[in-house]
């Protein structure tokens, strides 16, 4: 099988290779390689290299950003999905079968309910990030009825920008720190996420599925965690505070959802392991990290 990632810079693209079955032959492209805002750019990406799945892994993800930057967050998390899988029913038009995977988000809920989101349930999102990942979603549905869609929460990983590497480095350069407790969600490892996707590729699932590791997390939850085992790593030398405040005392340009825990009942039915905790995973994590004592944070 042949499969073309795009956004292969990213957290997802970077797992998604260090994960990618022996059975594979992965295609790595990035904004630099495959522009996708630019439809003649993607035919001719699919013309060249005949892919028989793309996985978006490209995505517009600077929440507070995209409230001053719509139209640039809706190019890239909107319309250049449609664009995708416009290209890829093309090229089923000409006799390729070739299928694609959007990567979603759990910002497309509005947070409102109590009980965890099944992939059925109505979104609401509160952000530009959110509607324009939704848009996405809906585009790649309405051209491909058999498009897979993995919504995910809270993504990080050693590798780029996330929660977890700021805090390490917010955690040696304050003397303390305030995170939100009263909005609650589940991190997830970006190679969690990667495998779940190679996983659901191989059983040919189609429609939305939630991936994300188990779990339930506040910010706050999720920092102390990080800052306890960062410490039993030698990752970091000191604790410092680290106060509960609420979302009100900490405004930011976009609104969250209060409440953003996905039901992954239906995506663990397709899988053969069972999806790990998030605890483990940012244990596992940052043990990477600490053997490479020249990550950038």
């Amino acid at each position: 099988m042949r499969v073309l990632v795009t956004g292969a810079n990213g957290q997802l693209g970077f797992e998604l290779q260090q994960t990618c079955p022996t059975d594979v032959t992965l295609i790595a492209t990035d904004a630099e390689t495959l522009d996708i805002t630019q439809p003649k750019q993607i035919a001719a990406a699919l013309a060249d290299h005949q892919p028989d799945v793309v996985i978006n892994g490209a995505a517009y993800t600077a929440v507070d950003k995209a409230e001053a930057e719509k139209e640039t967050a809706w190019l890239i998390n909107a319309t250049a999905p449609e664009y995708l899988a416009q290209a890829t029913v093309q090229q089923r038009q000409a006799g390729r079968n070739i299928h694609l995977v959007q990567v979603s988000t759990d910002f497309v809920f509005s947070g409102q309910q109590s009980t965890p989101y099944l992939p059925e349930d109505l979104p609401q999102p509160l952000s530009v990030y959110g509607a324009s990942k939704l848009a996405g979603e809906q585009a790649v549905l309405k051209h491909l009825t058999d498009a897979l869609v993995v919504r995910t929460s809270w993504l990080y990983s050693g590798h780029g920008h996330n929660f977890v590497k700021t805090m390490l480095r917010l955690m040696q350069e304050k003397p303390k720190l305030g995170i939100v407790y009263d909005q609650v969600g589940t991190p997830t490892w970006a190679r969690t996420l990667a495998s779940c996707i190679w996983a659901l590729l191989e059983r040919q699932a189609q429609g939305i599925y939630h991936c994300s590791d188990q779990g339930v997390a506040s910010w706050y939850d999720f920092a102390y965690a990080i800052q306890q085992e960062a410490l039993a790593l030698k990752l970091l030398d000191k604790a410092i505070p680290i106060k509960a405040i609420r979302t009100k005392e900490y405004q930011l340009p976009a609104k969250r959802p209060a409440f953003s825990v996905m039901d992954k009942r239906s995506t663990e039915s397709a899988l053969t392991t069972p999806l790990p905790h998030w605890q483990h995973s940012l244990q596992q994590m940052l043990l990477e990290l600490s053997t490479n004592r020249n990550y950038n944070v």
